[in-house]
């Protein structure tokens, strides 16, 4: 993992478990995520569709197995259920913007149930240009709910009823290497939530996309 990027990980998870140093582990959380979009929205300006749809290291094991495109859809429709149907409880990005027909976007789950060749059918179909708006949409809604979050939010568990919700949206294929997201999500606390999905979630796809990048760019 990025030395620096791990680095300030590392300090906001000790900053958010105390009340004290609260405030400033969310500050910290924000500057990592600022650092991040930085990155991918650099991918948007070296990139071509092609390369968004890339899978240079098909047979490998790990993220950079996927393609860049296949990562950013899955990284934000993560944070866009976990933000708005089990921490604050309201409509996601995706469907109060029409993105999947506007990225058009054959699923509207997060993907984990995509292999290899699926992966790369699947990419090819979305408006990158689209799933980059979406990208935008989603960050920009998360950091307005990180920003009104308190300590005393950090020890909010999901409830059933919330957990039920979830499950009506079909947004969590039941597909066997999806559907444990469900009690790995539901059985968490906002706190660790926010440890996972809004940053070293982050940090590990976004390095697999920076790999693929890299041989993208070597290939010119």
């Amino acid at each position: 993992m990025n030395k620096e990027w791990a680095e300030m990980n590392k300090t906001l998870q000790l900053q958010i478990k105390k009340k004290d140093t609260f405030a400033m582990g969310i500050d910290t959380l924000l500057e990592l995520r600022r650092t991040l979009m930085e990155l991918i929205m650099q991918f948007k300006n070296e990139l071509s569709d092609t390369d968004f749809c890339a899978m240079p290291y098909i047979n490998a094991k790990g993220y950079h197995s996927k393609t860049i495109a296949y990562s950013l859809w899955h990284i934000f429709r993560i944070e866009d259920i976990v933000a708005h149907s089990l921490i604050a409880n309201d409509e996601q990005i995706l469907f109060v913007g029409d993105y999947q027909s506007r990225i058009k976007s054959p699923i509207i789950t997060t993907a984990n149930e995509l292999e290899k060749e699926e992966i790369g059918e699947f990419s090819k179909k979305l408006s990158i240009e689209e799933l980059y708006n979406y990208i935008v949409d989603v960050d920009e809604s998360t950091t307005r709910i990180l920003k009104t979050l308190t300590y005393k939010d950090m020890k909010g568990k999901i409830s059933d009823e919330r957990r039920k919700q979830l499950e009506t949206l079909n947004v969590v294929s039941e597909d066997e290497n999806a559907h444990w997201l469900i009690d790995y999500w539901c059985g968490k606390d906002v706190r660790g939530l926010i440890q996972m999905p809004f940053s070293r979630h982050w940090i590990m796809h976004i390095e697999a996309c920076i790999k693929i990048r890299d041989k993208q760019l070597s290939k010119r």
